[in-house]
């Protein structure tokens, strides 16, 4: 599948979930840095137009959008496309679990294009 259809199916599945109760759209911009050994190494900052919504149980997420990487190596800033797709499902009143799958767009080595994924799993108590 292309990434311009992996684009396409994340952005059109809030409208394909059952009956959801859609909150609508948003914009989430965020800033991640690197600092290994305490020293600055790059930082990406995401741009993000996105939707969420929720069901009795369920609540979701999708967005995507610009982000803009900078390598201190290189002292260069590219824009790449990434986004996140996220869901969250209630256990219990007072626990959740959640999974977020999240892309980017890269170079490898040899100058082809790549797409970077990444995911991320956890459990949320609440007091």
């Amino acid at each position: 599948m292309s990434i311009k259809s992996t684009i396409a199916a994340a952005f059109a599945a809030p409208f394909l979930l059952s009956s959801a109760a859609f909150a609508g759209p948003y914009v989430n911009v965020e800033a991640n840095a690197s600092y290994p050994d305490g020293e600055y190494t790059s930082a990406t900052t995401d741009l993000h137009f996105g939707f969420d919504g929720a069901t009795d149980k369920i609540a979701y997420y999708v967005q995507g959008g610009p982000s803009f990487v900078h390598t201190d190596s290189s002292d260069d800033t590219e824009t790449e496309l990434s986004g996140k797709v996220g869901l969250s499902v209630a256990l219990a009143e007072s626990a959740d679990i959640y999974g977020e799958i999240s892309g980017i767009t890269d170079e490898d080595a040899t100058g082809d294009s790549i797409v970077n994924f990444g995911g991320k799993v956890g459990v949320k108590y609440t007091f």
